[in-house]
């Protein structure tokens, strides 16, 4: 029971090795989610190459979960005071001060990573950092749970994900707590709640804090900033390596926002992105495949024995070389692990890729002979579209959460309410390594509205030949786990039309009257291939992923009536003065 500043005390397990030679250095991961009740029968595989080289293991229950004193909040766990960082942060600087003093056999140095909530714990330490903490490696940790992490999408409520995360950390100070649906496909579950007021009016009852406040506040106020706390980095203060999924489908954005607010000050480049083909923490187990495409090697193992076992044994053991690269990916497509001496990398230029009114994707920009193009769909919210194949499973334990994001999107192909653009075969192979985004211009006939952009690659039907004999055909169900036209999504995200202006102060829209959507669309490296053929769908629908938008404005979409939720018709403009869009970062010379 490792005692704070203010006499709390947390709960600590202590692992050292019984073949120890000299002092070692510690890792530490600081978890709301438990920590061992015994030693390991087996060392797990995500730490096997760590343990190789030697190092005290140590977990920790944070402040009020498990058996660790004080009280617990989400909300109150992320807020930020300007200048002392967050409670974790001030916990991890006691923690690490007392580890060094007081357990036997360590070298003087401590090292922190983990995952997730884990993740974040290791990257609050950024902002008040002990002098014993040597590196630091933040693994997909959220950083603005507003803008792009976990709850929210630029505003837009993950719904899904934020209610059954909120009863997981908030239900029980001492477990881990599933909710308990009692209808088996959770599509059918929530559209049958109706209005987002329904789940406290009928199923939560107040019970769950983090929903409440969730609820309470709709828009980006001060409750919501308050908690952006890597908006506080502004420089590297310990070596960190930020690891972050392509297809990571809990955090895929706060890795990105701690990188680059190191990079403001990072004279000793000690600021570093690792990203890949993962899911969320898909990089801790075996990942080989990306939903139904080899990768050609299991990336994960690559990535723990070449990456984060070497960055953690220069800073903590002195032994190997420091990295000369600031960013190594694993580039789909290519499959073949890339280092860039920056990112992104400077040979990226932006192309355009243009959406055309008779279902082309081409780019070339609309001509003359397209003025005042379009394409119109009906969204009607009492019929959303799914974001995954039903039934839905629940968001945990396991099922089809960590993977839907790399799922094949013929599932909502010719759905009425979902419009696809689709280009030609590429005669060459493209590169796009950086930022992508998507600039919709696009109206709605309602005064509120979502826009999703998913941006897909297409694979030729003859990517691979079947696996099974003309005679006797393939075994059930395996015809459809194959790459042959596959539509692998590279990058999904939604607008929602309030914010457009601003995220603190949302406004209606002006039915009928195109504007503007920038739809970003976050960093990949991936490499269309030649024969590919690439995707754009655009839907307003994302169920129950993203809470049905009424297409009514109202204050707030927590509190919309039945009566709010109205079909609306959507535009998609393609033409000469309103060119939709997609901007790719293609590397020079594709």
């Amino acid at each position: 029971m490792v005692p704070m500043r203010d006499g709390v005390r947390l709960q600590t397990v202590i692992l050292t090795p019984t073949d120890a030679h000299g002092p070692l250095p510690i890792l530490l991961r600081r978890t709301p989610y438990g920590v061992p009740d015994k030693p390991y029968a087996a060392m797990p595989e995500a730490l096997q190459a760590l343990a190789a080289d030697g190092y005290i293991f140590v977990i920790q229950n944070i402040r009020g979960r498990f058996k660790s004193e004080g009280s617990f909040s989400l909300s109150g766990d992320f807020h930020v005071d300007p200048g002392k960082g967050t409670i974790e942060t001030r916990d991890a600087y006691d923690t690490v001060g007392w580890l060094v003093k007081n357990v036997p056999g360590n070298n003087g140095r401590v090292g922190m990573f983990g995952v997730s909530y884990d993740g974040y714990t290791a990257a609050a330490t950024l902002l008040g950092p002990h002098p014993a903490l040597k590196a630091v490696s933040e693994q997909a940790s959220p950083a603005d749970w507003f803008m792009n992490d976990d709850y929210h999408r630029f505003g837009a409520l993950r719904l899904s994900y934020a209610m059954e995360y909120a009863v997981l950390e908030e239900a029980s100070k001492t477990a881990n707590t599933h909710f308990a649906f009692d209808t088996w496909d959770t599509y059918e579950w929530y559209l049958a709640k109706g209005p987002v007021a329904n789940i406290n009016d009928q199923v939560l009852h107040g019970s769950i804090p983090f929903w409440n406040q969730t609820v309470a506040h709709p828009d980006y106020d001060a409750f919501w900033q308050g908690q952006s706390w890597a908006k506080m980095i502004h420089g590297s203060t310990v070596p960190n390596l930020n690891v972050a999924g392509f297809w990571d489908q809990e955090d895929p954005w706060g890795p990105w926002q701690i990188f680059r607010h190191a990079q403001e000050h990072d004279p000793d480049r000690t600021d570093l992105m690792v990203a890949g083909p993962w899911y969320h923490g898909g990089w801790h187990g075996s990942v080989s495949t990306l939903g139904d495409i080899a990768l050609s090697q299991d990336t994960s193992l690559t990535f723990r024995q070449t990456i984060e076992a070497p960055y953690f044994a220069y800073w903590l053991h002195g032994t190997g070389t420091k990295p000369a690269w600031q960013a190594t990916t694993f580039q789909t497509g290519s499959n073949v692990w890339k280092r860039y001496a920056s990112w992104p990398p400077t040979g990226a230029r932006p192309v355009s890729l243009y959406l055309h009114a008779d279902g082309r994707l081409d780019f070339a920009a609309p001509g003359a002979s397209e003025r005042d193009a379009h394409r119109d769909y009906v969204s009607d919210p009492a019929n959303p579209v799914p974001y995954r194949q039903r039934p839905i499973s629940p968001t945990y334990p396991r099922g089809d959460w960590r993977t839907w994001e790399s799922a094949d999107q013929r599932f909502v192909d010719h759905r009425p309410d979902v419009l696809s653009f689709t280009s030609a075969p590429l005669d060459h192979d493209l590169t796009v390594s950086g930022a992508l985004s998507a600039e919709l211009f696009a109206s709605t006939s309602g005064t509120d509205g979502d826009f999703i952009v998913k941006l897909i690659d297409i694979y030729p039907d003859d990517a691979r030949k079947p696996e099974w004999g003309a005679a006797e055909g393939p075994a059930p169900g395996q015809f459809a786990h194959s790459p042959n036209g596959y539509e692998l999504p590279i990058a999904m995200e939604v607008r929602r039309g309030r914010y457009l202006d601003s995220y603190e102060h949302p406004a209606a829209l002006r039915p009928n009257v195109p504007r503007r959507w920038d739809v970003p669309l976050r960093d990949h490296d991936h490499v269309f291939q030649k024969g590919h053929r690439i995707m754009v769908q655009i839907q307003s629908t994302w169920f129950p992923l993203i809470d049905r938008n009424p297409q009514t404005f109202t204050p707030s979409i927590y509190t919309a009536k039945a009566g709010d939720f109205v079909s609306a018709t959507q535009k998609i403009y393609a033409s000469p003065d309103r060119a939709s869009r997609i901007v790719l970062p293609v590397v020079a010379g594709d």
